[in-house]
């Protein structure tokens, strides 16, 4: 397929020479199909393809090969053909323009002048005019029906017998497709693909014989092929990320390099998009790929992960979106790619993903490292890409020496995925709606630095406090202390499980230890009540020790007590704090 593309490239220079030798004037160009080296077998090609396409022409290349093309046509016309051809199945994939000048004698059609076909006007025929009809009245007589010969099964065997084994595994790809065939894809034509030849031509009206003739084979591939129709798979050569591969240019185009990616964004209203992969690197860097990759929001966490030695793959879906990614490392260099195509289209996904696959190769070349705008830099982008962002990210704190966490129930009620500190799954193991926190355990045990104290006698009032939390939704890589007072030891209402804090919490905060100044726990931060009325800003509560203690106990967690101690000093206080508190993040 490269080879392919450096030929057209190179067949465009050629083009461009020619014109300019011409002055205004522009040299038609051929699609060439296939190449024989045979007489015969040129002509048994020729005839198949005659049946089904208009323009053929057969060519002597010398050195005893025979090529087959399409035109003359312009430049302008026959790009834009050649690719709808290939996409139906008409024509070899690795069919490629070339300009007339790189042709010798014509040998079919018998009697063509090289250049002449399709480039000389037919004059307009005059009407033949009715001599007992008004003069205004004229009648033209209709052309003739194109007389198309089907192939006898011997001459089917023939041009059969010159497919390559490529071509031989696309018609049983194609065969297994249509439900006709269902063993291995091997090329090889034995009974089971005869048999399925024939039901197939039994179920689209052709002589049921077992053995498809060329215009047949076409037809097959035509309906294989049909889904692709409009998304013009083509071949790109993208050399600065060293990557050649077949994409779906009717649907996407290049919008930018952002290290180490080239990223191909949607050109119409399929939201299809396509990444492809290039960086230097080890396999630790890999790794890193791997696991940066599987933190984009263009990467589900839904579906199928393979990481290799030397690769992996991922793929991902949700309700929106299917991603399928492959990376490779190989001579230093990290190359591959990332499909993203709408759910709900997998006949059309998986016929693409397919092409992508077979076709991708690589060059020496490599994007550079350092190459990242300032527009792919922030802390929720990775080379200008969305990271996966939790809906709610609050605060919790170790319970025991198990790794148990405590937080607020509402901030955890409707998740479809909870973690700890971005890294831990972890499960609700009980909550209390009436108090307002949960209990959660980590999917894999965890060993806390430090475990909460539960303070056993009672506060005193107007003594100074501090939440341990995560105010700014997790920017922060560790939980900030707010200070306050202790206002009361009940609630509004009188209720003898709250505690009203003088503290201006954040919404990130709820779910945090409230910590008096020697470091013991005094209660658990609420989120601030939904009420009709407005509160001052600095009024917030706690469930309170006790209550806390009380709700573990029914949930079969040992806690630890402590009373009242002297004031700890200020460093000593945050690390204390920042050792038992964990950021919770719920997931969609």
């Amino acid at each position: 397929m490269f080879k392919s593309f450096l030929m057209v490239s190179a067949t465009a220079l050629l083009i461009a020479g020619g014109a300019s030798a011409q002055g205004t004037g522009e040299e038609l160009v051929y699609i060439q199909i296939e190449a024989q080296p045979s007489l015969t077998e040129a002509e048994n090609a020729l005839r198949g393809y005659a049946m089904s396409l208009e323009d053929v022409n057969g060519f002597s290349l010398g050195g005893g090969w025979y090529g087959i093309a399409l035109g003359p046509y312009a430049p302008d016309e026959a790009g834009p053909m050649m690719r709808r051809l290939r996409s139906n199945g008409l024509i070899p994939r690795d069919s490629y323009l070339s300009a007339t000048s790189e042709y010798r004698d014509q040998f079919w059609p018998v009697g063509a002048a090289l250049g002449t076909q399709s480039a000389v006007p037919v004059p307009e025929q005059p009407a033949e005019t009715l001599p007992d009809a008004p003069e205004t009245a004229t009648v033209t007589e209709a052309p003739a029906e194109p007389v198309i010969v089907e192939e006898t099964p011997r001459e089917a065997r023939a041009s059969e017998a010159a497919l390559s084994r490529s071509e031989r595994e696309m018609l049983q790809v194609a065969l297994q497709w249509s439900g006709h065939y269902n063993a291995a894809i091997d090329g090889a034509f034995g009974r089971g693909t005869r048999a399925a030849m024939a039901a197939w031509q039994s179920s689209n009206g052709y002589e049921t014989t077992g053995v498809l003739t060329t215009r047949q084979r076409a037809a097959l591939l035509g309906q294989y092929n049909a889904v692709l129709e409009g998304l013009d798979m083509a071949p790109v050569s993208d050399t600065r990320a060293g990557i050649s591969i077949e994409m779906p240019m009717g649907a996407v185009a290049f919008d930018h390099y952002e290290a180490p990616f080239a990223v191909y964004e949607p050109s119409g209203e399929l939201a299809a998009r396509v990444l492809l992969i290039s960086q230097p690197g080890d396999r630790q860097t890999l790794g890193g790929l791997y696991e940066i990759m599987q933190t984009l929001e263009i990467v589900p966490l839904e579906g199928p992960r393979e990481r290799r030695r030397d690769g992996f793959t991922l793929t991902g879906a949700n309700d929106d979106i299917v991603s399928h990614t492959e990376a490779t490392l190989r001579d230093g260099q990290i190359k591959g790619w990332t499909l993203i195509w709408p759910a709900g289209d997998e006949e059309r996904r998986s016929r693409v993903l397919g092409l992508m696959q077979t076709s991708f190769s690589t060059t020496g070349a490599v994007l550079d490292p350092a190459e990242v705008s300032d527009e792919g830099q922030a802390v929720d982008l990775v080379s200008g890409l969305q990271i996966r962002q939790p809906k709610a990210t609050v605060s919790g704190f170790f319970v025991d020496a198990g790794g148990a966490v405590v937080t607020a129930a509402d901030a955890v009620a409707s998740c479809g995925r909870i973690t700890l500190e971005d890294v831990y799954e972890a499960t609700v193991a009980a909550s209390d709606a009436a108090l307002g926190v949960a209990v959660l355990r980590p999917e894999t045990p965890l060993a806390p630095r430090a475990v909460a104290a539960f303070r056993g006698d009672t506060p005193r009032l107007k003594s100074e406090i501090a939440v341990a939390g995560y105010p700014f939704g997790g920017v922060l890589s560790a939980p900030t202390l707010t200070f306050g007072s202790l206002e009361d030891v009940k609630g509004l209402a009188g209720e003898a499980e709250i505690e009203r804090l003088a503290l201006a919490a954040q919404p990130g905060d709820a779910g945090g230890p409230v910590l008096d100044a020697g470091g013991a726990v005094l209660g658990m931060l609420l989120p601030k009540p939904e009420s009709d009325q407005t509160l001052p800003g600095d009024v917030a509560f706690a469930a309170d020790a006790e209550a806390l203690q009380a709700f573990l106990t029914r949930a079969g967690v040992d806690s630890r007590e402590t009373q009242g101690e002297g004031a700890m000093a200020p460093e000593d206080l945050t690390a204390t704090a920042s050792d038992m508190t964990v950021k919770v993040s719920c997931w969609e």
